[in-house]
């Protein structure tokens, strides 16, 4: 994702806690066209301070933690007031029927040990609300387009944390 990043950015701090997936990010670090310094931790326990960054960004991260509360409410701590949350997640299929179901049959069983711990039927937008974040913009897809697969439906999307008071 780091080829993506705008050139207003000044800095990424990338979090990994998986040691062959973070030497894959230090490696594609080294071409991104802002400065990006990839380090060991976890979703539910961030390397920083309170209020440090001003903006943070998930990427098929949601779907994966084993505990999406814990992690977004690390994100909330490293946020200002007013920082903003941009996520890309694998999510639940919107409305029952046969898809909904599969996913659910998947996560289950077989999907989350094959796929590192991925679930593809949780309602992520909805975990991003309850964790106090306002989300501004929401589209929801499929990728590949037209698929049907377990973890094509997909949200792109961007969410504030509001100041104390707002919430």
């Amino acid at each position: 994702m780091f080829p993506h990043y705008p050139p207003r950015v000044t800095e990424v701090v990338g979090v990994e806690p998986e040691r062959r997936l973070r030497a894959a990010a230090i490696r594609a670090a080294q071409t991104a066209p802002v400065p990006v310094m990839v380090v060991d931790g976890l979703a539910e326990a961030l390397p920083a301070r309170d209020g440090e960054f001003d903006a943070a960004v998930v990427a098929l991260v949601l779907c994966t933690v084993p505990d999406q509360a814990a992690a977004l409410a690390e994100i909330d701590r490293v946020l200002p007031p007013g920082g903003q949350l941009r996520f890309f997640e694998h999510v639940a299929a919107e409305g029952p029927g046969g898809l909904r179901r599969v996913q659910r049959l998947f996560d289950a069983t077989l999907w989350p040990n094959l796929f590192a711990g991925c679930h593809t039927g949780r309602d992520t937008t909805a975990a991003i609300s309850a964790a106090g974040f306002v989300i501004e913009e929401l589209h929801r897809f499929r990728f590949p387009a037209g698929s049907n697969s377990p973890s094509s439906p997909c949200v792109v999307g961007g969410a504030i944390r509001p100041a104390p008071n707002a919430r």
